[in-house]
Formats: structure tokens, C-alpha cells, sequence
């Protein structure tokens, strides 16, 4: 695995705007072949360049129309959900680093005045969060949904990982969120599944929170 996210330049957010100190960032040890990507919009209209690029060499106008739309809804929804970073293969990756899967993360708030223990506490009682591997540091919660992606029918495996801010009193929290695709004939005891849900809980678990300059 390896670890590329510390690379990433420094990111101004809105406490600091406002006068706050800014939150640590983080890093992780990723899967081999992937990195850690902002959610800019010099980073949209990258990831839209090489679209282009592929499906104009491919003869495929109709793909890249619909890829587009697919990366700008993305984009548009991430920024709602206070997204800082997400995680994909390297645009020189070799095809094995291709997964069926997505990893993002985002700055989970507390009610004002409140923390997210009552958040955390509902986690566990409804959802039957856990500690991640055993680490009480970081909560993790796992769902299954169905989906339909042109016309296909899906099953989505979700796996959230909730982890406090450190210095923010437990009122903001890191939220990584795994999202695993497969055929709807596929079991949720599928081999590969099981290993891709295995990759990603080390390497959530591997987190660590970098030093304020």
C-alpha cells in the first residue's frame, strides 16, 4: 500500500476564513495504485478533460455526454455533504487498482452546542455500528441497498467509518465513506467483495492525524 495523501497542498477551509483554528488533516495507506484527489473544481474540470479524451478516442460522443453528467452530479453532491478529499486510482494505474468502488471523506457537524455522542450512541443502537477492527476510535457502520445504473440493476454495499476531530471536542467528526458496486446476482458472501471490504477496513484503519503547523 502506499501512502500518498500527505502530498496533497494545504486546504483552506471555512473555520479558518472565519477566524477558527483549521482542523488537522489526516492520512491514510491506501489501496496500491490509488490517491487521494480534492474536490475542486480545477480537479472536475481535470477528471472531465480526460473523459473527453478517452471517449473521443473510443468514437463514443454518447458515453462521454453521459459521463460528464455523471461527474458533475457527483461533484454537486459532494460539495453538499462538506466532502474534503476522495480517493481513487491514479490516472497511470495499472487495470488491477480499477476497483468497483469509491472512497470519500467529509466533516460530519453536531447540532450547535451539542456533540455527536447522541449521533454515535444512535449508530450503534439502530445500525449495530462497531468499533473498527476493535479500534473504539473509529465507529463502522455497513448497509446494502439496490440501485439501477443504465438500466442494471445493482447492489450497493455502504460502509461509513466515523471517527471525532481531534480538538473539536467531539463536535465534528471525519466521515469515510465506502461505496462497493456489484451485479445484483452477486451474494453479499461473494469472495471478492469480502476482500475489497477487507482492503479498505485496514486501510481506514491506518488513519492518522497529521501535526497543526
Amino acid at each position: 500500500m502506499t501512502d500518498v495523501s500527505q502530498d496533497c497542498p494545504v486546504r483552506i477551509g471555512l473555520r479558518e476564513l472565519l477566524g477558527g483554528e483549521p482542523d488537522p488533516d489526516f492520512s491514510l495507506v491506501l489501496p496500491p495504485g490509488w490517491v487521494r484527489r480534492g474536490v475542486d473544481e480545477d480537479e472536475q474540470e481535470r477528471m472531465l478533460a480526460q473523459i473527453r479524451t478517452r471517449t473521443m478516442q473510443a468514437h463514443r460522443p454518447d458515453l462521454h455526454a453521459r459521463l460528464r453528467g455523471m461527474v458533475d452530479e457527483a461533484f454537486t453532491q459532494m460539495r453538499k455533504v462538506s466532502t474534503v478529499a476522495m480517493f481513487t486510482a491514479a490516472d497511470e494505474a495499472p487495470e488491477s487498482a480499477y476497483l468497483p468502488a469509491s472512497l470519500t471523506a467529509s466533516i460530519q457537524h453536531a447540532e450547535p452546542g451539542q456533540t455527536l455522542d447522541s449521533y454515535v450512541r444512535a449508530a450503534i443502537l439502530t445500525d449495530g455500528a462497531t468499533p473498527l477492527l476493535g479500534d473504539k476510535r473509529i465507529m463502522r457502520v455497513e448497509r446494502e441497498t439496490s440501485d439501477t445504473l443504465d438500466g442494471e440493476q445493482l447492489r450497493v454495499t455502504t460502509v461509513a467509518y466515523l471517527t471525532p476531530v481531534p480538538g473539536s471536542g467531539r463536535r465534528r467528526a471525519l466521515l469515510l465513506t465506502l461505496v462497493l458496486l456489484r451485479g445484483a446476482d452477486v451474494p453479499a458472501d461473494d469472495p471478492p467483495l469480502l476482500q475489497m471490504k477487507a482492503l479498505f477496513d485496514l486501510c481506514v484503519s491506518t488513519l492518522t492525524w497529521m501535526p497543526g503547523e
